[in-house]
């Protein structure tokens, strides 16, 4: 379809994802300033910090456990399931609750987890079981307001959480950092906007190039948690089937899947490598030899680069380029990018078994 035709997205998008996705430099930093004024208790002393949450309260964490990598001495895990790892015992131990609607049974089942096990908890969520649960016991609840998807509530559940580190203690001032990533999404958002014509928009253009093909989202370092995410909203924004690799283990195994099927994986695959200049520059070798030996197996191939002069606006001006292409992508196939049907059908028959 046309992807200039900007009537044609209203019609396929009555709730407005685009507008989730044009604010989400605004929501962003809305999130990290709401952060820095909650309630927060005068704590110390930790080992660990747990953050549970599914889905697209998740991948916030995901991005955040990512960036701290290189900044805080605590370990941070991301657990997506119900209960905790067993090393997740006692007050030294602080487990965020993250989930959007606060009512994710997989993570209420992780804060009753929590509880036995005597942890330290925060609840982040809208409000919910989550929130009555925090209340009922004292424990600090974290609310934001949003009505849409959790997948287009990212700037939230990372805003919030950055915001909190930086209260704890566990890593530095992020002030100037966020300032930047605003800046730098800010700055990219006047070539990727919707009324920005698909001749000098290259998130049209890329997803032009995805039409009827399986997409690999390739990233190293900082970037393996956003090819995740990009992998995410391909899914869920535009119906797509996507998956995503990293560097440099997808050196030790994927790179010896690209001869079969040959019939498949020549025509009908495109991989999109995420690049930028805070990459390791082995990985970025890696990443040069990978979508070299990719190409002479003849399957298609493209790089994305990050823009901005710190990690976390490479970070982020990435995310926002990946929400627009798979945006993008939902129009060329001509689908809602909001309603996830498949999801809730799923939801409501494990509800049915109980």
């Amino acid at each position: 379809m046309n992807l200039d035709d900007l009537n044609r997205f209203k019609q396929l998008d009555p709730q407005n994802m685009l507008g989730e996705i044009d604010n989400l430099p605004d929501q962003f930093g809305f999130a990290f300033q709401l952060g820095l004024k909650h309630p927060l208790p005068e704590w110390k002393d930790f080992r660990q910090v747990v953050i549970a949450g599914m889905g697209g309260s998740a991948i916030g964490a995901d991005l955040l456990a990512s960036y701290c990598a290189s900044l805080s001495p605590l370990p941070v895990s991301v657990h997506r399931d119900y209960g905790l790892p067993l090393f997740a015992r006692g007050a030294d131990t602080l487990v965020i609750c993250s989930s959007h609607s606060g009512n994710t049974e997989e993570t209420l089942d992780a804060f009753e987890a929590a509880r036995k096990a005597n942890c330290r908890i925060i609840a982040v969520c809208t409000g919910g079981e989550l929130a009555k649960r925090a209340g009922e016991n004292h424990i600090p609840v974290w609310k934001f307001d949003h009505a849409g998807q959790p997948r287009a509530a990212v700037g939230f559940s990372f805003g919030l959480l950055l915001a909190m580190f930086q209260r704890l203690g566990f890593i530095p001032d992020q002030t100037s950092s966020v300032e930047d990533a605003l800046a730098s999404m800010k700055r990219s958002q006047e070539h990727l906007k919707a009324e920005v014509p698909a001749v000098n928009n290259p998130a049209k253009r890329y997803a032009g190039q995805l039409m009827g093909r399986w997409v690999t989202i390739m990233g190293s370092g900082l970037l393996t948690t956003v090819a995740r995410r990009w992998k995410g909203q391909l899914n869920e924004v535009a119906k797509a089937g996507a998956n995503f690799e990293f560097l440099p283990e997808a050196n030790h195994n994927t790179l010896a899947g690209t001869i079969n099927p040959e019939e498949v994986l020549n025509p009908h695959t495109m991989t999109l490598f995420l690049r930028a200049p805070s990459d390791h520059p082995r990985n970025r070798l890696r990443s040069d030899l990978t979508r070299q030996a990719f190409m002479l197996e003849g399957m298609n191939t493209d790089y994305v680069d990050a823009r901005g002069d710190t990690p976390l606006a490479h970070m982020w001006t990435l995310i926002l380029f990946g929400d627009y292409m798979a945006y993008y992508l939902a129009m060329a196939y001509g689908v809602d990018p909001t309603p996830i049907q498949a999801l809730i059908a799923f939801k409501q028959a494990m509800a049915d078994t109980r």
